[in-house]
């Protein structure tokens, strides 16, 4: 915090506190020109109003609310002063995952008394859920994902077999996962994973790097940066090229298009098959899972309109997804990896 920020809340917090006791003391003065508990001379619908003070049990706990906001400051800081606490809510000033497990460390290592309240949390949680995130990652991911339509009948007795017990974990399992997806893949992916424009659907069985457990792990945990389509436009002879290789990647998909622009747009697509296939069946088909889609199944990431389709070919399209094996760590992907994977199984 800068040294403006810092004195601007100093200011506006002991301004406040000063001036709510200030106001408290102005209060309890009697400026009626009468004595306490006598009338004021008024009478409203035959209700005299007398000259009242306010309630000793409320002026007594409003001062207390300020003396304890002042030892409140003290024990906690404020501003950039931490407090005789040395009590902080995080780490600030942190500009990457980097530099905050460096800042952790470092308070974890030093004897300078700082107290990390987010630190401390992150450690509780990780002694009293690893163990928990260590028996989940034990298992494959398929062994996960195969118990999501498998019902458990329990005995009258309400003893679980090993078998139903395995079949209890796994399911306990996918449901976290799907509390980490929806808390840090929900926002490009939707909730339901269905995804959105430039976001794929994981739902479904098609998929841009593979859909195997082992890709879509490597997905999550390394990231992916699509070798990207250029822009092709000036190599397809301007606008009239992008219509007619937009008109044959849309009959690729058996829809209707003019069948002229199509068949020109079929002698153009070779400058396009090195990625997609010559029949515009995908990356995939070709065995390189480098994200180049399938042109062939009516399925788009970018839209399936002519405008959309022209729009890519014209201008040309690069994603990126973030890797997460830094912020989630391996136990926690494998999870995901297994809610992502039982999705298509469906």
């Amino acid at each position: 915090m800068s040294s403006f920020w810092n004195i601007w809340v100093w200011v506006l917090t002991l301004g406040t506190l000063v001036g709510m006791y200030l106001l408290l003391r102005w209060c309890l003065k009697n400026f009626a020109g009468v004595e306490e508990g006598e009338s004021m001379g008024h009478t409203f619908d035959g209700i005299e109003e007398l000259n009242n003070p306010l309630p000793k049990w409320w002026s007594t706990f409003f001062l207390l609310t300020i003396i304890w906001a002042f030892g409140y400051i003290v024990l906690y800081g404020l501003g950039n002063w931490t407090g005789v606490l040395g009590w902080k809510s995080s780490n600030q000033g942190i500009l990457n995952i980097a530099e905050s497990k460096a800042k952790t460390a470092q308070y974890l290592a030093s004897d300078s008394g700082v107290l990390v309240q987010y630190d401390r949390e992150v450690a509780h949680a990780e002694e009293r859920y690893g163990p928990i995130f260590e028996a989940y990652a034990a298992r494959s991911i398929e062994d996960l994902a195969s118990a999501k339509n498998v019902e458990i009948d329990f005995d009258t007795k309400g003893e679980l077999t090993a078998q139903q017990s395995d079949l209890l974990q796994a399911k306990e399992a996918l449901k976290v996962g799907q509390r980490l997806f929806i808390q840090n893949c929900a926002q490009c992916h939707g909730s339901d994973a269905h995804g959105t424009t430039g976001f794929p659907n994981l739902a479904d069985k098609d998929w841009l790097f593979g859909g195997t457990p082992e890709a879509i792990k490597e997905t999550i945990m390394n990231g992916r940066i699509a070798a990207g389509m250029m822009a092709w436009s000036g190599a397809l002879g301007g606008e009239a090229g992008v219509k007619e290789v937009a008109a044959y990647v849309i009959s690729l998909s058996g829809r209707s298009v003019n069948a002229e622009l199509a068949k020109a747009g079929k002698a153009k697509f070779g400058l396009c098959a090195g990625c997609h296939g010559p029949d515009g069946q995908g990356s995939l088909a070709l065995g390189l899972p480098m994200g180049a889609p399938n042109l062939s199944d009516n399925i788009w990431l970018y839209g399936g309109s002519q405008r959309a389709i022209e729009a890519s070919i014209r201008n040309g399209r690069a994603g990126v997804m973030p890797p997460w094996k830094d912020i989630l760590g391996e136990e926690k992907v494998h999870v995901i990896s297994a809610y992502v994977y039982s999705l298509s199984l469906d």
